[in-house]
């Protein structure tokens, strides 16, 4: 039975005996209420976000996803193709070609080697690029995913899809199902924290919402200015007591109505308005990264009051340590179809020293064996070269949907592993292929969930995050 399904028959229970109190002239009174909050079930009803046990006791129970939008260059990054440099200037074999879609580039675009020096790293040896030296210097703390390969051939559904499963919108993100299946650890920060850098994503807040399921699972946005969460701030004149006097009549209310209707999404109300309160004297103190030590600023590249990639990976640690349960990272800035060196050069020294550091940080504070950090993109980009002087591009890559990387560190997934291998062109996937659906499965079991039976059930069938498919990859654990 899926984790909806039970709720459901407890909330029919629930409104049962609340309906025959009622009836009887009894109201619920004292003796009632009692009663009801021993009930397991209407814990949950009263605070949805409350820790929830797992199908099987996982190695990770917290994800940080460093999504890099944009779809950073595999082949300038991780995927070291010396072949491709004999025939680089030459057409594509047209037998590769059979059943791709592009976007941008015709099919018989020249193959274009990178410009980028590759050496290995580590005792696992991992080629990765000069792009990325502080990366390449925790070589042996990751999971380098080279067969990864997507449905979607362009940004927005690309990214949908990495975060949902689905290219369709309106379908639940992965932190909404992470969040849906464990609840949270902290009553005083959103359980799915949602920070950005650079643009704003081609998908939207599909990435992060929560689709069917109850709104309270959605993820929380963070601003990049001003009070990290739009009205935190009492208006002028409103005092802490008198907030708390129209918060308590307010919740009264929704109460006595959750109580006779066991609606979800008046337990959302609830949450929200209980959540803001707490977060007004947290949120401040979670945002004030003058608290860290000069050395950890520095070893982040962070500065207090800044907008950017490397204060929103320092940010995550300290979300991570406060119980946050998913904390997601937008730095959407990797659409490289013109100069795609010089593109990936200014973006990697954005991003590359503060994801090295979070990750040495999380290992050396003890959180990285329970934590999830995942890096990655929605697709990779063409071992053929974009040139159109119509459009003012040359020597870009177009999007491409065959083969990319990403990255995985801790929760149980295998250190120094480079997995799966793509063709001598780095064109498509010759060895190992992991889809997005693999992945998913591979993270939720990481989570402790067996990803066929984290279900919700809408419009007469049960979804779920890896809909009919995915085969979690028991070669990326350790």
């Amino acid at each position: 039975m899926n984790y909806e399904t039970e709720l459901r028959q407890e909330y029919k229970k629930l409104v049962t005996r609340r309906h025959f109190f009622r009836d009887c002239g009894m109201g619920l009174g004292s003796m009632a209420l009692a009663s009801l909050l021993g009930d397991s079930a209407l814990a949950q009803t009263r605070n949805p976000l409350a820790p929830k046990q797992s199908h099987f006791k996982g190695k990770a129970k917290r994800v940080i996803y460093l999504f890099q939008a944009g779809a950073p260059s595999q082949l300038e990054l991780f995927d070291y193709k010396p072949g491709l440099a004999k025939y680089n200037g030459k057409p594509c074999p047209p037998d590769l070609l059979k059943g791709q879609t592009l976007a941008f580039i015709k099919p018989d675009a020249a193959l274009y080697a990178t410009e980028m020096k590759f050496s290995k790293h580590g005792q696992s040896g991992a080629e990765l690029s000069e792009a990325i030296p502080h990366i390449a210097g925790i070589a042996d703390h990751l999971t380098i995913i080279k067969s990864m390969h997507t449905e979607a051939v362009n940004h927005a559904p690309g990214q949908i899809f990495m975060s949902t499963g689905s290219q369709q919108f309106g379908r639940p993100s992965f932190g909404a199902w992470v969040t849906y299946g464990l609840g949270s650890e902290t009553e005083d920060l959103p359980a799915f924290c949602v920070l950005s850098s650079a643009g704003g994503t081609s998908g939207g807040a599909g990435n992060w919402g929560a689709g069917f399921l109850p709104t309270v699972y959605q993820g929380v946005t963070f601003r990049r200015t001003g009070d990290a969460i739009l009205s935190l701030s009492n208006p002028r004149g409103i005092t802490r007591a008198m907030q708390r006097a129209s918060l308590d009549a307010i919740k009264s209310i929704n109460e006595h109505h959750m109580e006779l209707t066991g609606d979800p999404e008046t337990a959302t109300r609830i949450n929200s308005f209980e959540m803001a309160y707490r977060m007004q004297e947290s949120a401040p103190e979670l945002m004030d990264l003058s608290k860290e030590s000069p050395e950890t600023l520095k070893m982040y590249g962070a500065e207090p009051g800044k907008n950017s990639y490397a204060n929103n990976c320092l940010l995550a640690r300290r979300l991570a340590e406060r119980g946050v349960r998913f904390i997601q990272l937008f730095h959407e800035a990797w659409d490289h179809h013109s100069e795609v060196a010089k593109g990936v050069r200014g973006q990697a020294k954005n991003v590359d020293q503060a994801t090295a550091a979070l990750i040495k940080d999380l290992q050396q504070r003890g959180l990285l064996e329970d934590t999830l950090v995942v890096w990655g993109g929605e697709f990779g980009r063409t071992p053929m070269v974009e040139s159109d002087p119509e459009a003012s591009r040359s020597f870009g890559r177009d999007h491409h949907n065959r083969a990319f990387t990403t990255l995985v560190a801790g929760g149980g997934f295998k250190p120094g592993l480079s997995y799966g291998q793509t063709d001598e062109l780095g064109f498509a996937v010759a060895e190992n292929p992991v889809s997005v659906h693999d992945l998913h499965a591979t993270l939720l079991n990481q989570l402790g969930f067996d990803h066929t039976k984290l279900t919700y059930r809408y419009q007469g069938r049960d979804f779920r995050l890896t809909d009919v498919h995915g085969l979690v990859v028991e070669k990326l654990l350790a």
